[in-house]
């Protein structure tokens, strides 16, 4: 009986100690304060009326109101375990609702699809809706600007690259990534059939990259992908990243050389963004982008942060984003966000 009470115990022990090593993990954030679009347009239900009566219902785009409320709520949901010999399994999906843009309503939440890891040491594997080389970049993105981060040093980029959807299915695809020291290597391939004329074709998509850092302070990146397109060709992107983080200031320079499909949007793109910390609580953002084809996008705004404590800040910013030759637009927000 000795014997039984005391294999029951380590049983229980070991039990108890698998299940520390397993879980589900909540976290994410929550936005929401006004937006502003100068010569905002918008697609709205439309009524169709006889001497005051209304005989159907369509749709119009119509000029809507320059300033609207803006939100957003995202929840990630994580499950994970780890085995005995320290590999960890990771699963994620994600439940995000948002306003929309055009003409700020409410939309209702709704989960994407789901992400699926494996981690061991310096190797990371994501299968299914997983982000690329260059979405799993910081230093792409840089220092974007605003409550909902509307304006970045990427603007001049026209190349569809592999990202993570918040909101739909995504990809099912692949992202590995190695890192050892100050060295990461890293790549990503989506499969994808489609079908010309009715016989099989390829649209697959691929990346590679590679990041070092020098001293902990200056990150180097250089990338490169290709997507195969349903006309026989492909469209291509090449990108190179400098990074600075010294702490209270935070810089990236980037340059950028895109092929794609339309020959108004082929060149290359270059932009910077920067942060400093001017206090305790107090955030200064500036970013530019833009590229050297016709009809690439020019980004250039300012923005600051709030720190309120708890994980809420105080956010806002204002830019001028400009297509091509067309007249630039004013865009603007000013809102809280919170951490949970």
């Amino acid at each position: 009986m000795k014997k039984i009470l005391i294999a029951s115990a380590a049983l229980m022990a070991t039990a108890n100690v698998a299940a520390a090593e397993s879980g589900v993990k909540f976290g994410g954030y929550a936005r929401f304060g006004l937006g502003y679009v100068e010569d905002r347009t918008g697609t709205v239900e439309n009524f169709n009326t006889v001497g005051g009566v209304i005989t159907s219902t369509d749709t119009a785009t119509v000029d809507t109101d320059n300033t609207a409320l803006i939100s957003r709520f995202r929840l990630s949901i994580d499950g994970y375990t780890e085995t005995d010999s320290g590999v960890r399994f990771e699963a994620r999906v994600r439940l995000q609702a948002d306003d929309t843009p055009s003409t700020g309503e409410q939309q209702k939440a709704g989960l994407n699809g789901a992400r699926f890891s494996v981690i061991y040491g310096g190797l990371r594997v994501d299968a299914g809706n997983v982000a690329g080389s260059f979405d799993n970049l910081d230093d792409y993105f840089g220092t974007e600007i605003g409550l909902e981060d509307f304006l970045g040093q990427y603007s001049g980029v026209n190349y569809s690259f592999l990202e993570y959807t918040s909101t739909g299915s995504g990809a099912n695809a692949v992202f590995v990534k190695y890192s050892v020291g100050d060295l990461s290597v890293y790549g990503s391939y989506d499969q994808n059939t489609i079908a010309v004329n009715g016989g099989k074709d390829s649209a697959d998509r691929w990346d590679v990259g590679a990041s070092y850092t020098f001293n902990d302070i200056i990150t180097a990146s250089l990338l490169y992908g290709e997507t195969d397109l349903a006309t026989g060709g492909d469209e291509s992107l090449a990108l190179f990243t400098l990074g600075v983080d010294m702490g209270d200031f935070y810089g990236t320079l980037f340059l950028a050389d895109d092929d794609v499909e339309n020959d108004d949007e082929d060149g290359t793109a270059y932009g910077f963004s920067v942060a400093y910390n001017v206090g305790a609580a107090t955030t200064l953002e500036l970013a530019y982008g833009d590229g050297s084809a016709d009809d690439d996008q020019r980004f250039i705004g300012a923005g600051a942060i709030y720190d309120l404590g708890g994980g809420a800040s105080l956010r806002g910013g204002v830019g001028e984003i400009k297509d091509g030759d067309e007249d630039g637009i004013i865009r603007a927000d000013l809102g809280v966000r919170f951490n949970f």
